[in-house]
């Protein structure tokens, strides 16, 4: 952004840098055809290249191409290698973690167990409960997203339909409907999970699924947290009307697992 003839430069991540070790190499992948730095409230059309890649599959291949190249380019130079995934990106790195075997820790921030398809039901049956629709409502708002879901996977490879975002197109549904739950068992290495228990966006209820299962399987390699009061964001609304980021907080949180794993 330019104002008054300087130049000022922001980010989309939440996170202090400040609070990452001197001896860290941090490193932000960039979703397919997006430049590193764009102009601040300027448009800018999506490229064809990000809805054709815009998939699980292809997420997961550049995330484990980054990270072997990384590695080979600084042979024997790192104690651990760190995934570190929020919202979408959970799910990369659940994927991720079956198939790099150079990744020694799993960082799965605001990300559910179950398919995301299931967590517009849920809201839904949320709103019953809160009373904010009837029942006959709720049922006519889940027919109409089965529907919706029906049509996603009759064609689940079109970059020219969207639903649920102006840019989250039918191939995208289609490859992020597979359940997380399933990759994230097959990983043995330590695993941090984080999830708001006012997450709007991911059904805190499809994250409880995690230990649940891995309790079942007996797995130990899982830390699961729970933020009370936080949202998708890590974040807090305030009865005054302020906004609270708790973003640093679960961070520190993860940070200080790292040194104890």
């Amino acid at each position: 952004m330019k104002e008054n003839g300087k130049t000022y430069v922001g980010t989309t991540l939440p996170l202090d840098f400040n609070l990452l070790p001197d001896n860290y190499l941090f490193v932000v992948i960039s979703k397919k055809g997006f430049p590193f730095l764009t102009k601040m409230d300027e448009d800018f059309p999506v490229p064809k290249s990000y809805y054709e890649n815009q998939t699980l599959a292809y997420r997961t291949y550049q995330a484990n191409q980054v990270i072997n190249s990384v590695t080979k380019k600084y042979p024997n130079q790192f104690k651990k290698v760190i995934a570190l995934g929020h919202s979408e990106g959970s799910d990369v790195v659940a994927k991720l973690g079956t198939v790099n075997t150079s990744i020694t820790h799993f960082g799965y921030l605001s990300g559910g167990g179950n398919t995301q398809l299931i967590d517009f039901i849920t809201f839904t049956r949320k709103k019953v409960a809160k009373g904010l629709i009837s029942e006959k409502e709720a049922q006519r708002e889940i027919n109409s997203i089965l529907e919706d879901f029906k049509k996603i996977m009759a064609t689940p490879n079109a970059t020219n339909k969207f639903w649920a975002g102006k840019n989250n197109s039918y191939k995208r549904w289609s490859s992020f409907s597979e359940p997380p739950i399933d990759n994230l068992l097959k990983i043995s290495k330590p695993l941090f999970v984080a999830i708001g228990t006012k997450d709007q966006a991911v059904a805190p209820e499809s994250a409880y699924l995690i230990p649940i299962e891995f309790i079942r399987k007996q797995k130990n390699n899982l830390t699961f947290k729970a933020y009370s009061g936080l949202d998708h964001g890590f974040g807090k609304e305030l009865e005054n009307g302020k906004y609270e980021k708790h973003w640093n907080t679960v961070f520190k949180d993860f940070l200080n697992w790292l040194n104890d794993k």
